[in-house]
Order: C-alpha cells, then sequence, then structure tokens
C-alpha cells in the first residue's frame, strides 16, 4: 500500500488529485469533492443528511463547514504548489455569515493570498445557491513542507 507522500508525488506528475482526496478519511466521510478548471479549483460539499447538525433548520453542523474550508484550502495548495506532504494547519479564523442549509450542495473557493518558502495564506469563501452571498468566508495559514 502507498503512502501519502508517494500517492501525492504520483498526483504532481499526472496533476490528477483524486486519489488525494480519496486517501483523506475525513474527505471521505463528509463527501468533500471538486472539479478543477485550468488554475481554479472548486470544492463541493455535497448535500448529505449525516452532515446536518440541526434538524429543525435544517442547518449543516458548523464543524463540518469549517473542516470543509480547512479541508479544501489544504488541497487547493497541494495543487497549486507542487508540496511534498500535506500542509500543516497553524491558525484558522472562520465567519459563519448565514445558515448553511441542509438540502443544498455548498461550494467553496480558495485564494492563496501569500506564499513564502514556509508559510502560506488562503482566504476561502464558501456559498450554496450564489457565489456572492457568502454562508462562510474564513483566513487560514499553513505551514508548508520543506
Amino acid at each position: 500500500m502507498a503512502t501519502f507522500e508517494e500517492i501525492l508525488k504520483e498526483c504532481h506528475g499526472t496533476r490528477k488529485y483524486r486519489p488525494v482526496v480519496d486517501a483523506i478519511p475525513y474527505a471521505n466521510l463528509i463527501g468533500l469533492d471538486y472539479q478543477r478548471f485550468g488554475n481554479d479549483v472548486i470544492f463541493k460539499l455535497p448535500d448529505n443528511p449525516d452532515n446536518i447538525g440541526n434538524p429543525i433548520l435544517p442547518a449543516v453542523h458548523g464543524g463540518v463547514v469549517g473542516g470543509f474550508m480547512e479541508l479544501s484550502a489544504a488541497i487547493h495548495l497541494v495543487m497549486m504548489l507542487d508540496t511534498p506532504a500535506m500542509p500543516k494547519i497553524v491558525d484558522f479564523s472562520l465567519d459563519y455569515l448565514r445558515p448553511v442549509r441542509g438540502g443544498r450542495d455548498t461550494f467553496a473557493e480558495c485564494q492563496v493570498i501569500r506564499q513564502g518558502s514556509r508559510v502560506a495564506n488562503v482566504i476561502i469563501n464558501a456559498w450554496q445557491t450564489k457565489r456572492e452571498e457568502a454562508v462562510a468566508t474564513a483566513r487560514a495559514h499553513f505551514l508548508l513542507a520543506p
């Protein structure tokens, strides 16, 4: 069985990162998916009753939303920077702007704001029906592998 680093190295060669996502248990648990359009990537958290935290609204659990956004940013860095290992989270700040409703898919887009030799700063925006109506926004700092 290949190690995560071996899977990552092979994916950098093919530029196809589905095996990386498949190798992350939490990504499989929440159903994280993505589509790549050149250098742009849209991440998707599909509607899933198991991700509901408040069944009365219903609304997706805040921890699932945060985990989805953090993982999207880490995978985005892997894709864009050809990192030899998964970036490690240093700091994550999340603002919930409106309820993340159940019964709808949630999408996220990441933007690398600054990338140094050791640390990368990423902004993540999540939405459901309209990109301009964000349900959450986050800022993350990652430690990059040397």
